[in-house]
């Protein structure tokens, strides 16, 4: 996802703010004018409207009341840059939820966020029956849609931290920071087991083994979703992307674009409900209240089948074995994969269990589609009833009826020090020492220390994708500490000096510091070049190593959101340390650097001597990685 915001909505927050106070007070007025009017006017005075009664009594209140297009309406979400022009059809379509593609920061504060959002909940208040809208946003490591939010690091530097309940307080900040402006719903966590590290979404799983998936998505999901849902602080939670998407098989894409990423998972049953399948149980068990579809495809042992056509996985195992109770989501754009025949398609997903349907762009044909299916039975009125049902559960359960309008009160605690202090936590217990010849590390924080490599003094690539845009930026209007800076914070009695390049001259040096890494990539098999898959060192951070190493005892410090081809180029290197996507706190990688906290960190992937060796996991035939699963030494 990756769609911008356009001209129309970057108005400037007070007209927003305006319009919505005067649309709500407009349909405030009617209701009072007109409490019995047959036309729709009763229904604002429904039993679904009684915050006291149990939320499944109002489902069923509202939802006998709604027709089969407001329904269909409810189930369509709509990326908010497609409405240009045509703000007013969130009202005419009854549209449910409103996405921005991508995670764009296209506002600078949490208020122009929620009065951009409320200016659009302000026409759905405008519908027969008032039913508020959600908007989701991909928050996948913080709120990275407003600059000045914090960034933890990606999954896979939190699974290599193995702390569970760390990670749920860092979805806990996430949450509050995403709430404070106006946004309901992440499109997080991904509970995906990456069974092939050339995967381009490597980063977004916690690792390869099903345990720590298992183990961090309970405390995660109750992270975003707290206690209480309808709470200002409190986000939906979304188990992504279901299922096996983290098995795709190298050159098995099914669309073309990809290799990996939309590929197809070849695999038994049994082995997809041990590895796969598992963490969303544990997911479900915490109370997830959305799961979203794979693009993926998986095969049983029949052929590939397209996760979003899949009823058998959505409804009877997911649905009914594991008990899920909220809604399953599409991918962007997804069901449009599922046949050639748009009809067919929209049919096949929702008939396979597919509750709401994340279009982005086309939604009147979405609608009108769906429609036309239910006019000829093809897709039941109950089929339907079940999906707006859980959509409603939702809706109540975020306190939306109750207070539609953003609650930006908590706005003043994003990027805060204490938010800020988490994030920093987390990033230096993601650190893994794979080498540390003569003890070299900690450092002692007086040495004379030579920086260099492209990693070092760029936010950009430490933050790594799904960072204020879709693919992440070198440059993202992201604040933070780059890792240069959290040297120099870290050790202020050490002389710096700093050359990307390594071209500056390494004269007194006692120790040089190499920080090489991957640039941001978001999909795909990395999204590198013309889908070539690169998971090596670059040219420039392959000659820094050389000129650094060559002449002073030296650290390795490789950003990456997945093992990269390293061993080439260790001759010289005396330690080296994985610190993966460590988000924008840049002193939680010098913190154990310089011995204020210590290596902890393990391997939550094994990491291969060659990318031709992948995939590679704990457990293979013939298992020879570089450094092993689990693997994580600890400085003396």
């Amino acid at each position: 996802m990756g769609a911008s915001l356009p001209a129309l909505f970057r108005r400037p927050a007070v007209l927003w703010s305006t319009l919505a106070l005067a649309l709500a007070a407009a349909v405030v007025t009617v209701l009072l004018v007109v409490p019995g009017a047959d036309d729709g006017a009763a229904d604002g005075n429904g039993d679904y409207l009684d915050a006291g009664l149990p939320i499944a009594e109002r489902v069923e209140d509202l939802l006998g009341r709604m027709t089969i297009e407001e329904k269909v309406g409810q189930m369509t979400q709509v990326t908010v840059g497609a409405l240009e022009g045509s703000p007013s059809d969130v009202a005419e379509y009854g549209i449910g939820s409103l996405l921005n593609g991508g995670s764009e920061a296209l506002f600078d504060t949490a208020e122009d966020w929620a009065a951009m959002i409320d200016g659009h909940q302000a026409e759905a208040m405008e519908t027969r029956l008032g039913i508020p809208l959600m908007y989701g946003i991909d928050a996948v490591h913080g709120n990275t849609a407003i600059p000045g939010a914090v960034v933890f690091p990606h999954n896979i530097g939190l699974g290599a931290a193995h702390d569970a309940d760390l990670a749920g307080r860092a979805a806990e900040v996430t949450a509050a920071e995403t709430r404070a402006a106006g946004i309901h719903w992440t499109f997080a966590p991904c509970v995906c087991v990456a069974r092939d590290s050339r995967w381009g979404r490597t980063y977004e799983s916690y690792g390869e083994d099903p345990g720590l998936a298992i183990e961090y998505a309970g405390p995660v999901v109750e992270g975003y979703q707290g206690e209480d849902l309808s709470a200002n602080t409190s986000v939906l939670a979304t188990a992504k992307h279901y299922v096996a998407d983290g098995g795709t098989a190298y050159g098995t894409s099914t669309t073309g674009d990809y290799t990996l990423d939309q590929g197809v998972t070849t695999i038994s049953e049994e082995e997809l409900r041990a590895i796969h399948l598992a963490p969303f149980q544990a997911a479900v068990d915490a109370g997830v209240g959305s799961v979203m579809a794979s693009f993926s495809s998986n095969d049983l042992g029949e052929g590939p089948l397209k996760n979003h056509a899949d009823e058998y996985l959505i409804t009877e195992v997911l649905k009914g074995e594991l008990g899920f109770e909220g809604i399953v989501v599409s991918d962007w754009q997804a069901v449009d994969q599922v046949s050639a025949d748009y009809a067919e398609a929209v049919r096949t997903s929702i008939n396979a269990g597919i509750d709401m349907v994340m279009v982005p762009f086309e939604y009147r044909q979405f609608i009108s589609t769906l429609l036309s299916e239910v006019e000829s039975g093809a897709v039941s009125e109950d089929r339907i009833d079940d999906a707006v049902s859980r959509i409603l559960t939702q809706k109540f359960a975020l306190g939306l009826f109750e207070q539609p309008y953003a609650d930006t009160t908590g706005a003043a605690a994003i990027g805060s020090d204490e938010h800020r202090q988490v994030a920093r936590e987390a990033a230096a217990a993601s650190q893994t020492l794979l080498r540390n010849d003569g003890d070299l590390l900690p450092l002692t924080g007086t040495e004379t220390i030579y920086v260099a490599g492209s990693g070092a003094d760029s936010i950009g690539r430490q933050t790594g994708g799904w960072t204020a845009s879709w693919q992440g930026s070198l440059n993202p209007p992201t604040e933070g500490t780059t890792i240069l800076a959290g040297i120099q914070e870290v050790a202020p009695d050490a002389a710096v000096t700093f050359s990307e390049d390594a071209s500056e001259p390494l004269a007194g040096a006692d120790v040089g510091i190499v920080v090489v890494a991957e640039d941001p990539y978001a999909e795909g098999v990395g999204d590198a070049g013309a889908g070539e898959h690169d998971m090596a060192v670059s040219e420039d951070d392959a000659a820094a190593i050389h000129t650094v190493c060559a002449a002073v005892d030296c650290v390795v410090i490789v950003v990456s959101g997945r093992p990269i081809e390293i061993e080439a180029h260790l001759d010289g290197v005396d330690a080296l340390v994985a610190a993966w996507l460590p988000g924008s706190e840049g002193a939680g990688v010098a913190d154990p650097l310089f011995g204020a906290t210590p290596y902890d960190g393990r391997l939550p992937v094994s990491w291969p001597r060659r990318i031709a060796d992948e995939p590679l996991n704990v457990g293979d035939a013939d298992y020879d990685p570089l450094f092993a699963y689990g693997f994580g030494l600890q400085a003396a």
